[in-house]
């Protein structure tokens, strides 16, 4: 559709407005909606949403996800990016497992095994298309989730930061909750403490907990270094001769409260009446409430504020030629602080944009006397102009009614341009526009139900009353045991319409979404006042073409890299095979160009695949250097949702992760889901100690040893006593190097990269504090290769294992009667999942299975989107009772 069509058919006119032709090619308008087109065709936005089957997790459970990717304003499925990245990330910002999934039409799902022997606390999970790697961190995915481990894990900490009050100099106030699983807190325990920055020591000290199991500590303000990427170790004694140690990152994010004014549209200028929003954040990065008076240079009262969603609130004034204003708050702690507001201007516009009725925005634009020149204003989503318009030159006044309808639901941005194109003012407007919703229902086949009780529901997806085609995803859990708190739970509307879109941390995004009424409407107003919008900055959009994308779209695998001599020189037209060596087929050859780079596209293959990289120069010498290229994976620091932490972590993950740990060991006794119980193999060899290993007890307590050359595929089957789930090991603690590691990290490891594993059980284990150890030792080069690799490299062969598509399990579903283990299934805490739902012609689908053992409540929740990009999601409980 072109331009004039588009304006023609969205501009609604109220007020001082003109209608004009295109025909000018300097027009202001013109020239910003040809940039919008050109900046979208190079820069379309991809967006990815997961959901997930539970909002918090524990050690030894499984993550079971869907991912959707979108683009565009309409939210339509992507088909323009083909892999997508999954990663799980603890609270010190490291990568513990990652996933690389092929997209299908835009969806894709996986799940992640978690270790029993993973520390409790925050993590989270981040997804993102190499393509979005372009806008930085702008449209990754990123959740933080809290896990849980009751398996190994005694005490249970809970941090919280405040702003403490000092004489000289500013400090954070640290309180360390230490309770057992059932809350009762750990009181008069000696605790000794280090604060760590960097991994040095900066203070250490000694405490007691107080009659609520706190230990209270002081963090010097104004480090912020240490403040948002230090650590607290303690020492907790909890009985004679046995001490707890647990590690805290410190997040205080600041060292005292702060607040922020934000004038509507960005400007305020003398003589004006304006609307001012502001923003209340705490130390720890959460809303708070403030409260009192703006008053002009002679103490006069001109306004009164408060808070009212979040920290957030909103007043209005008319500065006055002259004056000067400021904020006398009071904060939640008592105290008082006076802070200036933003300067008004002499000249200059003041934009607003307010509700005219339920369906309608008005648009309203005053300026400054005297100030002159006509004015353009444009509304986009996305890169697209859906509304644009100019007043007459010389009028101090323009107005306009805009229905929302010709928006798509998202944020929409209003900017005002000058005559000559400069940007002016800036508004974000949230429209929820019913004719993009996906409306989905879930109806059951009985009102009340019976523990093991066979469940069938009926679901049905519509838009505008008509029956839609659409990807859905299901998930049941029992709400009783998976407490959820609905406003900060994980939410499709507000992952892909609101948070995607906005700089910065979005407290309770789901709360605008739970409710539609006058008071979310409002606040979701406040938001868009007083959060950045980040699509992009104008003078990249307007000045000359669009910058190339660093980071291509990816829709299959690419091996590349470059052939060089010895000496540098790159080697030209030499000869590069690609060989799967794990069975010795040749899958591809190619010839290097004038820059000795070569490239094998559009592969695919499944993860842990091995190859060899054979490179020849064209006279088949040897004797050259092959490097291969690397895409790097985004930073994990700078979390901008770190605040998120301090609400993830909560009594319910207690309340679950005890019902887990039932699930957990009844699992252990029959190998079932995702633990597997393996058949111990005794291996009687000469002893031999390991040659350079970090074992740290005496080598006859090694029960097992494997060497490296003896790796073959199905090693962990012979593993003495050691469980093992996806490959990963549980109920063990894995040294690697001397290293204490992520059991996962064995995954990764070739067996050409080790040289030995011993395995160490019962009391002698215990110096590592956990009732196994896997103690492996990597290759210094004087031990063989595994037997079933080839057993030499020769110059200018490199071996290559890239990260191949990962194919997801299938969630267990039990059902009573047919082969089931009984006391198993009614342990489930998700009783269903269900990532690959699609609804029909009819718009509708069916699923069916059994509830678990308990009564209570159980939650259904459906989230998905139909071929058009409009986005639904809906919560149906029922009942089981005894």
């Amino acid at each position: 559709m072109s331009f004039k069509r588009v304006f023609l058919g969205l501009l609604v006119i109220g007020g001082v407005i003109s209608v004009y032709s295109f025909n000018n090619d300097n027009d202001v308008i013109v020239k910003v909606n040809q940039q919008l087109e050109k900046w979208t065709e190079n820069h379309p936005v991809e967006k990815v949403h997961l959901h997930m089957d539970k909002p918090y997790y524990a050690a030894g459970d499984n993550i079971w996800f869907k991912a959707y990717v979108t683009i565009g304003s309409q939210h339509q499925l992507s088909a323009y990016s083909g892999l997508l990245n999954v990663e799980l990330i603890d609270n010190q910002d490291v990568v513990k497992q990652t996933l690389k999934l092929q997209l299908n039409e835009g969806t894709a799902f996986g799940d992640f095994a978690l270790p029993d022997t993973l520390h409790e606390g925050n993590y989270r999970i981040r997804a993102y298309t190499q393509y979005m790697l372009n806008d930085g961190k702008n449209y990754i995915f990123d959740k933080a989730i809290n896990i849980g481990n009751t398996i190994v894990n005694k005490v249970f900490t809970k941090t919280t930061f405040d702003y403490a009050h000092q004489k000289a100099n500013s400090a954070v106030g640290t309180t360390i909750n230490y309770s057992d699983i059932s809350g009762t807190p750990y009181t008069g325990n000696a605790v000794a403490y280090s604060i760590l920055l960097n991994d040095i020591v900066i203070t250490k000290g000694k405490g007691i907990t107080d009659s609520l199991g706190n230990l209270r500590l002081n963090l010097a303000g104004d480090n912020q270094e240490l403040l948002t990427s230090g650590r607290i170790v303690t020492k907790l004694t909890v009985s004679d001769g046995y001490v707890v140690t647990k590690t805290i990152p410190i997040r205080a994010l600041a060292n005292r409260a702060d607040v922020q004014f934000f004038p509507e549209g960005g400007n305020m200028v003398y003589g004006i009446p304006t609307k001012v929003a502001f923003k209340a954040i705490g130390t720890d990065g959460l809303g708070i409430d403030v409260k009192g008076f703006i008053t002009d240079s002679k103490g006069a009262d001109i306004a009164r504020i408060t808070t009212s969603h979040l920290g957030m609130g909103i007043f209005n004034y008319t500065p006055q030629a002259g004056d000067t204003y400021q904020a006398n708050l009071i904060f939640p702690d008592g105290s008082k602080r006076s802070l200036v507001l933003p300067a008004a201007e002499n000249n200059g516009y003041v934009l607003n944009i307010s509700e005219a009725g339920p369906d309608n925005l008005r648009i309203t634009v005053a300026a400054a006397k005297g100030t002159n020149g006509q004015i353009n204003i444009v509304g986009q989503t996305a890169g697209k102009a859906y509304y644009s318009s100019r007043s007459f030159a010389g009028n101090a006044m323009f107005s306009a009614v805009v229905a929302k309808s010709k928006f798509p639901s998202g944020i929409a941005q209003f900017t005002l341009f000058s005559s000559s194109g400069e940007p002016l003012n800036e508004r974000l407007v949230f429209i929820k526009n019913p004719e993009n919703i996906l409306n989905l229902s879930i109806s059951s086949n009985n009102k009340t139900y019976l523990p093991r009780q066979k469940v069938m529901l009926a679901v049905s997806a519509s838009n505008n009353n008509a029956p839609v085609l659409s990807s859905l995803s299901v998930a049941v859990t029992d709400e009783t045991k998976v407490p959820v708190d609905e406003n900060t739970e994980n939410n499709i509307q507000a992952s892909l319409l609101l948070t995607a879109d906005l700089k910065g941390y979005v407290e309770q995004p789901a709360y605008y979404f739970n409710n539609d009424n006058d008071k979310t409407r409002t606040d979701l107003d406040m938001l868009m006042l007083t959060q950045g919008y980040r699509r992009f900055a104008w003078k990249n959009v307007l000045d000359g073409e669009p910058s190339p994308n660093k980071y291509p779209r990816e829709t299959a695998f690419t091996i590349s890299g470059k052939v060089t001599k010895p000496n540098g020189k790159p080697v030209a037209g030499g000869t590069v095979q690609l060989i799967n060596y794990q069975n010795g087929v040749i899958k591809l050859d190619t010839l290097t160009d004038q820059n000795g780079r070569f490239a094998f596209k559009d592969l695919l293959y499944i993860d842990s695949i091995r190859f060899l990289i054979n490179a020849r120069t064209a006279k088949k010498s040897k004797d050259v250097v092959v490097t291969m290229d690397t895409i790097v994976a985004p930073s994990a620091a700078q979390y901008k949702n770190l605040p998120d932490f301090n609400i993830a972590t909560s009594n319910s993950i207690n309340i679950y992760a005890e019902a887990s740990k039932k699930l957990y060991y009844e699992g252990l006794k029959y190998g079932l889901g995702n633990v597997q119980m393996l058949k111990e193999v005794h291996i009687t060899d000469k002893f031999n100690p390991t040659k350079h290993s970090s074992n740290i007890v005496s080598p006859l307590f090694v029960t097992q040893t494997l060497l490296g050359r003896q790796l073959d595929p199905g090693w962990q089957a012979r593993v003495i006593g050691v469980r093992f789930s996806g490959g990963v090991p549980l109920g063990v603690a894995v040294i690697i190097d001397g290293i204490r590691s992520d059991p996962t990290e064995v995954v990764r490891l070739s067996p050409n990269d080790i040289q030995a594993i011993e395995i160490i059980r019962g009391g002698a284990a215990s110096i590592y504090g956990a009732p196994g150890a896997m103690i492996v030792t990597l290759r210094r080069g004087d031990e063989p290769l595994a037997l079933y690799d080839i057993k030499r490299v020769e110059t200018g062969v490199l071996r290559y294992q890239p990260k191949g598509v990962y194919v997801a399990r299938e969630f267990y579903s039990p059902a009573y009667g047919v082969q089931t283990n009984q006391k198993l299934a009614d342990l489930r805490t998700t009783i269903f999942w269900k990532p690959d739902l699609l609804t029909d012609n009819s718009g509708r689908a069916s699923v069916e299975y059994f509830n678990a053992g308990s009564p209570g409540t159980y939650r259904v929740v459906i989230e998905g989107i139909d071929s058009e990009g409009n986005i639904g999601r809906q919560v149906f409980r029922y009942k089981v009772l005894n």
